[in-house]
This record gives C-alpha cells, structure tokens and sequence, in this order.
C-alpha cells in the first residue's frame, strides 16, 4: 500500500497549482481521500476530504481554503487531485494525502488516529 503526492512546486501570489495523490496497492476510488498540509511552524491542517463510499459524495474543505481548493479524482487513474487556485503566501507548506479516512461530522479521521495511511509530502512554496 503506497500514496504518492506530487505536483507541488513554486509559484506567485495569485497563480494555482494541481496536486495529485496517486495509489498503489489499493483501489483509491473505494474510499475517502484526504489532503492535509503543515505549514512552517505551525501545526499539520486537514484541508479537504471526499467520502463517497456510501454511494453519496461527502466534501469537507476548511475555512482556509474554501472557494479556493476543489478536491477531485479520477479512479481509472486510481488518483486524487487537488486544484488549488488563488494562492497566497499563507499556503505554503508541505502537502500530504491520506487514505483511507473517515469524514465524520465534519472531522476527518486519518492517519494521526490509527486510520489509514499518509501519502509522501510535497513541497508548496508561494511568494508574494
């Protein structure tokens, strides 16, 4: 079992960036994906999350990046994708996947509770 985050890289205020979340070992599309991030100095943030695995899509995006961030994926590639548009200095920071987890009430569940598996950062850095 293996995530793969890749995509991130060094950009302007303003501009975007697509991360992706590649799987191997299992099929992604069977369940919830997360993206987390830690910025410097700060503590790890969980920024968005798909569940669909009751039949129904779930979205959890935090406040920092909602209207911003769009979370996607493309099962046939067994990846998750994270647009990220508009970005500020504020969202630099090393980015990570998770999977599976658990979108409950609005709390993701994931690797830091013993649920699922984290995914190699990758590195997001935006100058003003």
């Amino acid at each position: 079992v293996q995530l793969q985050a890749s995509g991130g890289g060094s950009v302007q205020s303003g501009e975007s960036l697509r991360l992706s979340c590649t799987a191997s070992g299992f099929a992604l599309g069977d369940y919830a994906v997360a993206w987390f991030r830690r910025a410097p100095g700060k503590e790890r943030e969980a920024i968005s999350c798909i569940d669909d695995s009751d039949g129904y899509s779930q979205y959890y995006y935090a406040d920092s990046v909602k209207g911003r961030f769009t979370l996607s994926r493309d099962n046939a590639k067994n990846t998750a994708f994270l647009q990220m548009n508009s970005l500020t200095p504020e969202d630099t920071a090393v980015y990570y996947c998770a999977a599976p987890v658990s979108l409950i009430g609005g709390v993701i569940w994931g690797p830091a509770d013993g649920l699922g598996h984290w995914g190699k950062g990758t590195l997001v850095t935006v100058s003003s």
